[in-house]
């Protein structure tokens, strides 16, 4: 069984019509500390006391350079009808949830050496790639690598974290932000405002086995596209670092 622990609810608000930001403390006096990409697991019962577990990436922004933080950032997605979104839906502040982790390895790796990165998500898939933006930025600083972030939703209000990925690009030159919209886009686009989905615009970046490492995470129908484009385009396994976000009851 894995060690759970209390988290605390210290803020919340919409970050679109159907999901929900959540920032909770760890509850026990202990730091919560993790690597950017990982995810936390939020223990609870459904109405008949079965035990369940949904799972959560971090979508926290810290430099962990400075050290453990203090509170941690997860997206939400609001299932009609869903045990979890009864839970969070009636979640105040200062309620208390069990948690337990972090766990995975959708992480960047000390070791990486290439010239570029290829971020790719779909919804909450987004998420991970929120709290790796100051490791990025020292990647940026210190061996010149470019990153790309294509992030696929129906519309302008799905694009979750928009803001925070938008004023990233404004202050690293080597950092584009690439939102592709399926089904509607903004009054006044920008010029890296793409209509379609994510997989359709991956060929516009030219793939190169040579220079990039991709990520993905989301629907898994994009990750499975993806992954093959990329391969047909030369990127081997250890150059395509996935993972799928399954909506769950």
């Amino acid at each position: 069984m894995p060690v759970q622990f209390p988290m605390k609810l210290v803020d919340r608000r919409m970050l679109a019509p159907t999901v929900g930001h959540y920032q909770f403390l760890r509850d026990d006096g202990q730091p919560l500390d993790f690597q950017p990409g990982q995810f936390i697991q939020v223990h609870f019962q459904y109405a008949d006391g079965t035990e369940t577990k949904r799972s959560y990436s971090l979508a926290t922004l810290h430099d962990h350079a400075l050290g453990p933080g203090e509170a941690v950032d997860i997206a939400v997605s609001f299932v009609p009808g869903g045990a979890a979104t009864a839970l969070f839906e009636g979640l105040d502040i200062g309620g208390q949830l069990s948690a337990s982790g972090p766990y995975g390895r959708f992480c960047l790796q000390p070791g990486d050496h290439n010239g570029r990165y290829l971020l790719i998500a779909t919804g909450t898939g987004v998420t991970p790639y929120r709290s790796m933006l100051p490791l990025l930025a020292t990647a940026m600083a210190e061996r010149g690598v470019q990153v790309v972030l294509l992030q696929g939703a129906r519309s302008p209000a799905e694009l979750l974290y928009s803001e925070d990925f938008e004023a990233f690009s404004a202050s690293q030159p080597n950092f584009r932000y690439i939102p592709c919209l399926s089904r509607e886009l903004p009054a006044d686009p920008g010029p890296d405002v793409r209509h379609g989905y994510v997989q359709q615009q991956l060929a516009d970046l030219a793939p190169d086995a040579a220079t990039d490492i991709a990520y993905l995470c989301g629907n898994p129908d994009m990750v499975d596209a993806c992954v093959d484009a990329l391969k047909l385009a030369g990127l081997g396994n250890p150059q395509i670092r996935r993972e799928k976000y399954v909506s769950s009851k």
